[in-house]
């Protein structure tokens, strides 16, 4: 029987939930289930970490530090732009927007000046994760060569 770990391609059903309020972050509920080539860096460590052995069908629940998740949050990662810097786009709070260096949301609107917070928004966040290995398998070469599934719920080339 196959096991999560390393080069296995696992397909998962999950929620995830803050731990201090319980409010659901994501989950798979009502869509196709996740599929991810494990040891791939393609999930957040400790997700990965805590699946390694589980088999199809087996539940797992378990809660997250920020080190084992977004990682803490980090004030440099916060800064102060001119307006100007987005051209046609009208900054909101809340907005999450792309840049040349990731992804970035827009913490305040101040004139002619912008905070935006390079930080995930889940940085710095405890997170619980419910999991249900739906399938797992072991991952072909060109998989792994690839660095990610091929076929469905993977990459389709």
């Amino acid at each position: 029987m196959s096991v999560v770990e390393l080069n296995s391609v696992a397909t998962v059903h999950y929620t995830g939930t803050l731990p201090e309020s319980g409010e659901v972050f994501d989950s798979s509920e009502g869509r196709d289930p996740l599929t991810f080539l494990v040891g791939h860096k393609q999930m957040i460590p400790g997700f990965e970490e805590e699946l390694m052995g589980a088999e199809k069908g087996e539940r797992r629940t378990f809660t997250l530090t920020p080190e084992r998740a977004y990682g803490p949050r980090m004030e440099e990662a916060i800064q102060t732009i001119p307006k100007d810097m987005f051209g046609d786009i009208v900054p909101e709070v809340g907005m999450t927007l792309m840049s040349d260096v990731g992804p970035f949301n827009v913490a305040s609107v101040n004139g002619d000046t912008i905070t935006v917070d390079f930080n995930h928004k889940l940085a710095g966040e405890s997170l619980t994760f419910s999991v249900e290995v739906v399938d797992v398998r072991p991952a072909d070469e060109e998989e792994i060569s690839h660095g990610h599934s091929h076929g469905p719920g993977g990459v389709n080339h």
